[in-house]
């Protein structure tokens, strides 16, 4: 998609070939039969950039709930961009800590941060580096209706002077042509290129990958991993003003449920800080196994959950807490332990027969199995489960160097 055919889509006749194409069938089956209708009546670009709008508002929703059918996305800025519930949030901690200020935001993409801060009454101005991503962040603006708060403009982020602004907020990029990138030294721009800038203003924030090393995070920010619906969906640093004194912190936020009304409502938020615990005792298996939140693990508070629960951990090295008592968390998830075996595909394919097992669930953590391929060892490749087939959840793990299984079941509403 070009710019030029992207800015005819945001015409009266462009955005009438929008709606056309959205009550069409742009399946992989029908696409071709409604590109080729399409293209009776216009040019070619402008079908394909019609058809592209549609089909990645379509994989949006899941982001963006129905705010997607008014926004415009290119490919690349769809994925990097920030889920709109995660954005929200932190718009909040920028209006709650920093009310008033004005944003500069760098590298910011299709303006999924800046128009939640607009959202959340913050002014501010975007700098992106690639033209037509730049377009498209207007655009988004424009649909919100935000434009007297949030600007747009084409920028080199490492050229900026964030002199005169209140805060930054900095999202570098870390996808190249050959994936992901894990080393904070390979985002673009890099990790200490944009704290360095950062460090000019009184507060700001920075989105990294869940993955960032601990070592690599500044020892006067404070670190937070986000999770939605028990899935981490990212990691950010705070810092000056907008930094806590707590150093690191898991967020949970329930789900994305809230989406569809982001002015009347408020994400279900639950927090984990250090306690300043030492490391977990160690234990033999309880009646009860909690696996903890991913945001929970990634920010080493895995000590945390087991004195929420008054449990232990079975191996030092593996964040599987267990229990004798069942203390619902929502940082963890509870499962109650039916047996502990020795792994053995042999032995556990019969415990299952035995059982008369239907629906099995395989989880795994510091083990080298691969799931799939057990799931088909253990004759459960494909099966469909019969109306009233018993469910269990299969967790295979390790205690010190030897392999085990526990046969377990999730404890509902824990």
């Amino acid at each position: 998609m070009d710019i030029a055919s992207f800015r005819v889509l945001r015409t009266p006749s462009g955005q009438a070939l929008l709606r056309e194409t959205a009550e069409a069938d742009v399946s992989e089956d029908g696409l071709l039969a409604t590109a080729s209708r399409l293209r009776e009546r216009h040019e070619p670009p402008l079908v394909a950039a019609a058809l592209t709008q549609v089909r990645l508002r379509e994989r949006a929703r899941a982001k963006f709930g129905a705010d997607a059918d008014r926004m415009y996305f290119t490919q690349a800025g769809l994925e990097q961009s920030t889920r709109a519930s995660v954005a929200a949030y932190r718009a909040g901690r920028f209006a709650d800590r920093l009310p008033g200020a004005r944003v500069l935001e760098l590298g910011c993409g299709i303006g999924a941060d800046l128009i939640a801060r607009a959202r959340a009454g913050l002014a501010g101005e975007g700098v992106e580096l690639d033209p037509l991503t730049a377009e498209v962040a207007r655009a988004n603006v424009a649909a919100f209706g935000l434009e007297g708060l949030a600007s747009v403009r084409v920028g080199d982020a490492t050229e900026e002077d964030p002199s005169g602004f209140d805060a930054v907020f900095a999202d570098p990029g870390r996808r190249t042509a050959r994936g992901r990138v894990f080393d904070p030294r390979s985002y673009e721009p890099p990790l200490d290129v944009v704290l360095a800038m950062a460090g000019q203003v009184p507060a700001a924030c920075v989105k990294v990958a869940p993955g960032i090393p601990h070592e690599a995070v500044p020892d006067d920010a404070e670190a937070e991993w986000v999770s939605v619906g028990g899935d981490v969906k990212e990691a950010a640093l705070w810092l000056g003003g907008l930094a806590g004194d707590v150093g690191r912190r898991a967020t949970l936020l329930a789900s994305d449920t809230y989406l569809s009304d982001l002015s009347g409502s408020e994400p279900q938020v639950r927090t984990l800080t250090p306690r300043g615990l030492g490391d977990p005792d160690v234990r033999a298996w309880g009646r009860y196994l909690y696996e903890p939140d991913g945001a929970v693990i990634r920010a080493h508070l895995v000590g945390e959950v087991a004195e929420l629960v008054g449990g232990g951990l079975a191996d030092p090295h593996i964040a599987y807490v267990t229990s004798d008592e069942l203390r619902p968390t929502p940082f963890a998830s509870a499962y109650e332990v039916e047996d502990v075996l020795p792994f053995s595909v042999k032995r556990l394919r019969a415990e299952l027969r035995r059982r008369e097992i239907g629906v099995l669930t395989v989880k795994k953590r510091g083990s080298a199995v691969d799931v799939d391929r057990l799931r088909r060892d253990l004759g459960f490749g494909g099966r469909r489960a019969g109306r009233r087939a018993k469910e269990l959840t299969l967790v295979v793990t390790r205690v010190g160097r030897d392999p085990v299984a526990l046969l377990t079941h999730p404890v509902a509403g824990a």
